[in-house]
């Protein structure tokens, strides 16, 4: 049971901390799932680590030098506590995300989560030592229900109901309370009896696994990890990267684990086979399918349950080709290290190599190359139609990359998603038009020749929210504009001799391509200025700007920053207004009732707020926007009160603040 608990534990800690830190420094990188892509690979290349240590302590060092070892790399990591991240490693903007992500993560849980990672295969070996002959296999699937039981409790007990000072003062007393069972334990093997160390030694005589089967090991684990993240880019782009939607996979992966390395033989190739097969056929279906893009719920269901599927079949032949107890330490190693090579190469790899998202189809390939390969011996039948799925996931593969190109002039990849200009019509004609694409979602066009050119389009026309906004504020002479959100830059269209309209985005990426490929930036009267950095932080530390409007228009494809869109930003948002301008939430959104959300924040505030809807026909396009002041006639402006209705209100809805949201309640 001291065994058990200690994993416990360890692993509780080491599952309980990746949403908490992703969480606390995700606005600092502008809301982007990619931040969460970023911590996973961190988590999986600490682990890597974490295992190698097990692994090269458990074959170099004596049970007492173990324990030595271990106790005073315990103390240490104590002495890091609690685990905050310093502000400043805040970015300025501009620069390079990925490595400063992971230098904060090392800074601040680097020495904590190499230890509690550790602990797993490090306190198996020690059961094997003093208990030789049991099966310590079990131990990991101790290991996985711990981290199972974190990943399901944060979202639903930990995050609604405490800060996120409280998190960090929780976990940080639960590591050190962990810190002096750990050393205990290693204490107490360590003045194990003679004779164990012996039976267990008398056991190692089992042959060392060969190439085969490290190679299957690797390739396993990396096509488990890589389908993993895959999946959870592809459901969170076009609707927030926050906790509950980082951990839904998440939590069905480990549970593969639980179920594959608890030892009751719960995944049998022979029954499994057709299941795993349909699993992979369904997401590589839906990958190509346009009639179900955006369908949320066919999409979370066909992912998360191929998902499953997809890694029940990774970690149960993993668990089928598992060594001897002798081996141990040296399976996880490598197990691990296909883990950090999955994450790898989704988190850093593919945006450097592709321009769009072909990472998951890739993996599914990947998954139906392992089938065929792992189930061509069990009959000809499982040979046939595992080799028919290999098929069809290459084709919708390769017919994915093909359509996605379609129409395309231009298409760029950066940590902060996937940029596609699209052109239609002819050259110099009137019905010349370009159009952005971010993700799936259009954010903007512009027909390139005649009058229409000047002419805001999308959900920025002039009868849009926004469009009524800067309308009723342009009666009073030249304004002053902030836009949070550069896309094509249309808003800059309204621009007249003596107003300034200053841009605020976080991807160089989409202002290249907004000053290349779209006209708006420079054909504008307006003094025009570009802030690059993540919007939120820079309004933070520059001197109130004085904006007579500032529409709040940060979308990555349909996904929402969640950090701009709560009551602390909205008093940011506030200092640089005038004190009769006007916040716009643009809220068009699929899968998200927002209208509620920034109707709530305001009231709290003591601001106040209409809606002004724009039904989507002929060739106006459907957008929602929610303006907000605190000057009650600035909304009963003519040009706004004929058009505006009254915000809908959720009282049971609680406040969204910077330690608060919940997608789940606001779920179209």
């Amino acid at each position: 049971m001291l065994y058990a608990l200690t994993i416990f534990l360890s692993s509780f800690l080491l599952f309980l901390v990746q949403p908490l830190i992703a969480r606390l420094i995700l606005p600092w990188f502008g809301g982007t799932a990619a931040v969460w892509t970023t911590c996973m690979l961190f988590f999986q290349c600490i682990l890597l680590a974490g295992y190698a240590y097990a692994h090269a302590a458990s074959a170099k060092l004596s049970p007492r030098a173990q324990a030595l070892l271990h106790t005073a790399l315990l103390a240490a990591a104590a002495a890091t506590l609690p685990i905050l991240p310093d502000p400043s490693w805040k970015p300025e903007g501009g620069g390079e995300p990925i490595s400063r992500i992971l230098l904060l993560l090392t800074a601040t849980v680097g020495l904590p989560y190499l230890l509690i990672s550790s602990t797993s295969p490090l306190v198996q070996a020690w059961f094997s030592r003093a208990q030789p002959g049991a099966n310590p296999y079990r131990l990991f699937a101790v290991s996985n229900f711990a981290s199972l039981l974190a990943l399901v409790g944060y979202p639903l007990f930990v995050e609604p109901n405490l800060t996120n000072g409280q998190q960090v003062y929780g976990w940080s007393w639960m590591f050190a309370a962990f810190a002096v069972l750990c050393a205990a334990l290693a204490w107490m093997v360590s003045n194990a009896q003679p004779g164990a160390v012996a039976r267990t030694a008398e056991a190692s005589d089992a042959p060392a696994p060969g190439g085969k089967d490290i190679a299957l090991w690797l390739a396993l684990s990396a096509t488990g990890s890589a389908i993993l993240l895959a999946v959870t880019n592809h459901i969170t782009q076009n609707i927030a990267a926050i906790p509950l939607l980082w951990l839904a996979p998440l939590t069905l992966y480990l549970l593969t684990f639980i179920l594959c390395f608890e030892g009751q033989g719960l995944y049998r190739p022979k029954f499994w086979w057709p299941v795993v097969l349909a699993a992979i056929g369904a997401m590589a279906w839906l990958l190509v399918d346009p009639d179900h893009q955006f369908d949320l719920y066919v999409q979370l269901g066909v992912f998360l349950t191929g998902l499953f599927f997809a890694c029940m079949f990774c970690h149960g032949e993993l668990y089928r080709l598992r060594p001897a107890n002798s081996h141990l330490t040296a399976f996880y190693l490598w197990v691990s290290v296909g883990g950090a090579l999955g994450g790898l190469f989704v988190a850093v790899v593919a945006p450097l190599a592709f321009n769009a998202y072909y990472e998951l189809g890739i993996g599914l390939v990947a998954c139906a190359l392992l089938a065929a390969v792992l189930y061509r011996s069990l009959n000809y039948v499982a040979l046939g139609f595992s080799l028919a799925t290999l098929a069809g996931a290459t084709a919708a593969l390769c017919y994915d990359g093909f359509k996605f190109q379609d129409y395309v002039r231009l298409s760029v990849r950066d940590f902060y998603g996937v940029l596609r200009v699209k052109e239609y019509g002819t050259e110099g004609a009137e019905d010349h038009l370009r159009r952005l694409l971010h993700g799936t979602i259009m954010h903007g066009e512009q027909y390139l020749n005649g009058p229409s050119r000047r002419e805001p389009t999308t959900y920025y026309q002039v009868t849009s929210g926004i469009g009524k906004a800067i309308a009723a504020k342009q009666a009073g002479g030249p304004i002053r504009v902030g836009v949070i959100g550069l896309g094509t830059g249309t808003l800059a269209a309204y621009g007249r001799q003596g107003d300034v309209y200053r841009f605020y985005d976080i991807s160089p990426a989409v202002v290249r391509i907004a000053k290349s490929e779209f006209r708006y930036l420079g054909d504008s009267e307006a003094k025009i200025e570009i802030a690059l950095g993540d919007a939120r932080l820079t309004l933070e530390r520059e001197k109130p700007e004085q904006f007579d409007v500032l529409a709040v228009d940060a979308f990555s494809s349909d996904s929402i920053p969640v950090h701009l869109i709560t009551r602390e930003a909205l008093a940011v948002y506030f200092r640089h207004m005038k004190p009769d301008g006007i916040v716009a939430f643009h809220v068009s959104n699929r899968f998200l009732n927002l209208g509620p959300v920034v109707g709530q924040i305001a009231k709290v505030s003591g601001a106040y707020a209409v809606n002004v809807y724009e039904k989507g026909e002929e060739d106006r396009t459907q957008s929602d926007w929610v303006l907000v002041s605190r000057d009650p006639k600035a909304l009963e402006d003519k040009l706004i009160k004929d058009v505006s209705e009254p915000v809908e209100e959720k009282p049971t809805w609680r406040l969204w603040t910077d330690d608060y949201n919940n997608l789940v309640q606001i779920l179209k």
